[in-house]
This record gives structure tokens, sequence and C-alpha cells, in this order.
């Protein structure tokens, strides 16, 4: 559970680890993202709301590298100097996911631990499974293919799949959808836990207890715009311009 609802404290001689620079990203002639730039500290926990359709699952997948931005370009760092890659962890939308793989939920989580599908697995990786299991409470359907799995389910095998490698940084994009009551006050306790050693990236429109935990809070509207609010509210936040909209089909 979160301890007292106070903020996290975070080193602020904490170096940059990823830079976004004027990107743009156009879909069919319309322009999703504009002129977009941040920069992202080692242990900074980015809180991430915004309108429905207003580009927020896009600019994750643009910082991933999971899409190539119109202009602008995307610089990932290690003590200061740029490089090829990061050790990140993703916990992308259902709607992302093709259940129609077949694929079970304990290939689907060790796979968090491949570089590509063919990849070594590291020697305690075993152990690192039993630990993530336990941790998402996913041992009743280890051999269940995705496609045969609740939407609940299939977002714990996901967190499961995001956070066993003990990523630098953590990208989750809504993971309190689909989950239960119960599993949503869990995956509070594993994000404040994570946060303590992990760069986190969250999109939610759920920011009362979120916005708690995180140090910096973003508006994604197709520009990015910090958010200074006080309180938050579902869904979205009081100095908002905009009416946010519940729900993501970015």
């Amino acid at each position: 559970m979160i301890s007292d609802g106070a903020p996290l404290r975070y080193a602020p001689e904490r170096g940059e680890i990823i830079r976004l620079e004027h990107l743009n990203v156009d879909f069919d002639r319309k322009r999703v993202l504009e002129d977009v730039n941040l920069s992202v500290r080692e242990g900074d926990f980015i809180a991430i709301s915004g309108p429905n359709g207003g580009g927020k699952t896009t600019l994750l997948r643009v910082m991933l590298r999971l899409l190539k931005p119109t202009t602008g370009r995307v610089v990932y760092l290690h003590d200061g100097e740029p490089v090829k890659r990061l050790p990140i962890g993703y916990l992308p939308q259902k709607s992302m996911i093709d259940t129609r793989f077949p694929i079970t939920v304990s290939e689907t989580v060790m796979s968090g631990l491949q570089r590509g599908w063919f990849g070594r697995l590291p020697g305690d990786a075993a152990e690192r499974f039993e630990k993530v299991v336990e941790l998402c409470g996913i041992g009743g359907y280890l051999q269940k293919a995705v496609g045969q799995l609740s939407g609940g389910q299939l977002q714990r095998t996901l967190l499961a799949r995001a956070v066993i490698s003990d990523p630098k940084v953590l990208v989750l994009d809504e993971p309190l959808s689909y989950v239960d009551k119960q599993f949503e006050h869990r995956i509070y306790s594993i994000i404040e836990q994570l946060a303590r050693r992990t760069t986190i990236l969250l999109v939610s429109h759920e920011m009362s207890v979120i916005s708690r935990m995180a140090n910096r809070h973003l508006i994604v509207d197709h520009h990015l715009r910090p958010c200074h609010a006080l309180h938050h509210y579902v869904p979205g936040c009081e100095d908002s311009a905009a009416n946010l909209a519940e729900g993501e089909n970015d």
C-alpha cells in the first residue's frame, strides 16, 4: 500500500537519461504531436495524462523508438553520453496486443528477459520469474494461452513481463485498465517500490493516487505542457484548459 501519500523524493543531481528534441508526429497529414521537447532524468516518476486522442500513446511509442517521428529525434543517454539503447520495460495498452498469437503466460513473461525471440536468458532467470509471478499474482494460469485470459489477467501478465528484467526505465500505458480494485492497490504498491530505483513514465486518467507518487505531471494534448495542479481529479487535472475525456485511443 502507499505509505503516507507524500511525494517520493528524488536526487536533483541525477543525470539526463532520455531527451526528446522538437518532435513532430504526423498521421495521414494530421499532426498528432507538435514540437515536443522533454528531458527525462534518472529517477524521475513522470505521470502523463490528457484527452482522448491527444497523443499520449503516440508519445510513448516514439520515446520507445517503436515509432519514428516525422521530424525531431529521441536521444538515450548514459553518464551524459548518447547510447544506442537503454534497458526499458514496457506495458502497452491491451489494444496493442495480438492475443491470437500462440504464446502462453509463462512464455510471455520470460520474453521480458530476452533480446529477440531467441535471445539467451540470464543465469538467474528462474529466480526472477518466480519472484515476478508471486508479485503479480499470475501463478494460477501460467500455462494458459494469452488469448484465453481475461482483461485483468492479461494486464497482470504484461506487467510481469515489463518488470521481470528490473529495467532502468519503466513505461506503463494505462496500467490500471481492466484490473479489479484489489489488484489496483497492489499495482500502486508495486509501482511505489519500483520508483525507488527505476525511472518511470506512466500514462493514466486516474491521477488521484498516481500524482502523489510522481515528481512530475505532464499533459499531452498534441502539445506537451507541465501540470502544476495541487489536486487531481478523475479524469484529468484542475488546471487543464481542456476537458479531459476518459479512455485512450491514440
